[in-house]
């Protein structure tokens, strides 16, 4: 599966605003894009059947992540990393919710998404809608989401299945649900998990 990790990243650094005078910002590992004027919104269902958006989740390190349930590596390496912070994090655990949006609702339902993410960590939520709101949350979170069809077999024909490409980045929001942090695929569990504890730290 293709993502364009490095064009996405210039991309959400081009659109970080002013955030707080360099000597106040904290000490991140991972990309910090305080101020950005995107991902500010998100209204899907999760796999419970309950209407969502940002604001549920207020008093919370929020961690969105988009993707599918079939995707074969970077989906569930991302989603057995966060598991790793919120285990690592004891307590504080509590505080974080990790959000699994899928780029999938033609095949990813509401049990398939509860079997997926909480087969990770029981906390997690997967979030769906149909075609159009799914448009609409890459779209205000800046992700490249594209079908891909099938290739075709020896025989010539297709098995009728479908991977989905898509931005392979982790966002994290504040206790204040504002947008700070960029996580670039494959940073790994000690940068996600360094710079959560520091947003935990900021709110107490």
């Amino acid at each position: 599966m293709r993502f364009i990790a490095a064009a996405a990243l210039a991309l959400l650094l081009g659109a970080a605003g002013c955030g707080p005078q360099p000597s106040q910002q904290p000490k991140f590992q991972l990309t910090d894009v305080t101020g950005a004027n995107f991902g500010k919104t998100l209204t899907l269902t999760d796999h419970t059947g309950k209407p969502r958006t940002l604001a549920d989740f207020q008093g919370k390190v929020v961690v969105v992540f988009f993707g599918f349930t079939q995707c074969p590596d970077v989906c569930p390496t991302t989603l057995g990393e966060m598991a790793k912070v919120v285990k690592e994090l004891g307590a504080d655990g509590g505080k974080v919710q990790v959000l699994f949006v899928s780029v999938d609702p033609e095949r990813d339902t509401r049990e398939l998404l509860k079997q997926y993410v909480t087969a990770f960590h029981p906390s997690f939520l997967g979030l769906s809608g149909d075609a159009e709101a799914t448009k609409v949350a890459a779209k205000e979170f800046k992700v490249y989401v594209q079908k891909q069809p099938a290739a075709k077999s020896d025989k010539g024909d297709k098995s009728g299945s479908y991977s989905v490409d898509h931005s392979a980045g982790t966002f994290i929001l504040d206790q204040q649900g504002r947008l700070r942090l960029f996580a670039q695929y494959g940073v790994g569990a000690p940068a996600l998990l360094n710079d959560i504890k520091t947003l935990l730290k900021q709110a107490s």
